[in-house]
């Protein structure tokens, strides 16, 4: 099983593939797609569209994973952030792997194993659980928790 993880956003979408080998999740890939803060918003949806369904494609992805959307305190961010996570499932729909959903909640407890805990604190868990030579980009690290939650989550649900 290859499970990509995905972190949503418009500027940065953080992807991390992991394959599970023996009941051991291990690292393939990670990176972000980036768009270009002037360009029209189709288009920088066209990036991640294209971007995601490379990634899927080159690491032949059987599964996603995507964070939940939270509320932020600018409601036009919250639309945009929704463009782009809606965008990113659609890349994947497209592509013919399911999706599934995960709060940050979820993904911090599963990851670090404390529901509130900071960003630098999952990003070295992640490289920590993979066991990276180098911590990944933010972005990246996010995605890579959310692949590990999957994994984490469909493993628990195996043992019941």
């Amino acid at each position: 099983m290859r499970i990509l993880g995905i972190d949503p956003g418009l500027r940065n979408t953080g992807f991390g593939v992991i394959e599970i080998i023996k009941n051991k999740p291990c690292y393939v890939l990670s990176g972000v797609i980036t768009t270009l803060t002037g360009d029209s918003l189709a288009n920088r949806l066209k990036v991640i569209v294209n971007g995601v369904s490379q990634v899927i494609n080159d690491t032949k992805s059987t599964i996603a994973c995507v964070e939940k959307v939270f509320v932020n305190i600018n409601p036009q961010s919250t639309l945009l952030l929704g463009q782009a996570r809606g965008t990113a499932i659609a890349a994947c729909v497209l592509n013919n792997i399911d999706v599934t959903e995960y709060t940050a909640l979820q993904i911090k407890k599963s990851v670090v194993g404390y529901g509130h805990a900071e960003k630098l604190q999952v990003a070295k868990m992640v490289k920590y659980l993979l066991n990276l030579n180098g911590q990944p980009k933010a972005d990246a690290a996010d995605a890579l928790a959310v692949a590990l939650t999957h994994f984490y989550f469909s493993t628990v649900r195996k043992c019941k």
